[in-house]
Order: structure tokens, then C-alpha cells, then sequence
């Protein structure tokens, strides 16, 4: 079995920053892109960023670019998201993923190529 943990979000004022971290633990896997979803009420699920470890190579959605960061220890299956500026807008449940599969696109932005996910963590920012 593959378990992701995420720690760290919570209630922050708009400008403020959080660092998300996630953990991928149990039986060896082929871990080829670990990334960051959200999903608010009433809304559908939105990917966030991703790092491709052998092309160390990150991408995201233009609503958090020059805000929020990707970054990660690949040999110890884990993930970041630090995030700068908040903005109401940013509140939703955090989730992460990882994926096995190693032909995915440049903008691997689709939850169905994701095989394994955390549970979620709620970020809440307030104006």
C-alpha cells in the first residue's frame, strides 16, 4: 500500500503565506511526478502545480503563478507547496498525488494520470 500525508494549512489573512508538505509512505513505487489539487465548495476539482522529478521540471496553474512554489526531495517521496500572497480565492481542501505513469504530457494537469492521493488538508484564508 501507498500512503500521501499532508501537513501544515489552516486559517490565514489574505497576504499571508503557508507551506504545505506531503509524504508518500508504505511499499516502493515507480514515483515519477507528485502534485497539488484543490477543490472548493461547490466547485470541481482544480490541479495546482506539479514537479516532474527526472526532468525537475515544475508547472502551474496561471492563477498561482509567481505566488506559490513546488519543490521536493524526490528520495524521500516528498512534496512542498509553499504559498506567498493568499488570497481569499485560495481557500479550498489541499490534496496531493503522485503518479506511476511516465509518459505524461509536459502540463500533467488531469487527476485521472494521478495513481495515489492524500486525504486533503483545508486551507482558509479570509479578506
Amino acid at each position: 500500500q501507498v500512503q500521501l500525508v499532508e501537513t501544515g494549512g489552516g486559517l490565514v489573512q489574505a497576504g499571508d503565506s503557508l507551506r504545505l508538505s506531503c509524504a508518500a509512505s508504505g511499499r516502493t513505487f515507480r514515483n515519477y511526478a507528485m502534485g497539488w489539487f484543490r477543490q472548493a465548495p461547490g466547485k470541481e476539482r482544480e490541479f495546482v502545480a506539479v514537479i516532474i522529478w527526472s526532468r525537475d521540471s515544475t508547472y502551474y496553474v496561471d492563477s498561482v503563478k509567481g505566488r506559490f512554489t513546488i519543490s521536493g526531495d524526490r528520495a524521500k517521496n516528498t512534496v512542498y507547496l509553499q504559498m506567498n500572497s493568499l488570497k481569499p480565492e485560495d481557500t479550498a481542501v489541499y490534496r496531493c498525488a503522485a503518479t506511476t505513469y511516465s509518459g505524461v504530457t509536459n502540463y500533467p494537469s488531469a487527476a485521472t494520470l494521478y495513481d495515489y492521493w492524500g486525504q486533503g488538508i483545508q486551507v482558509t484564508v479570509s479578506s
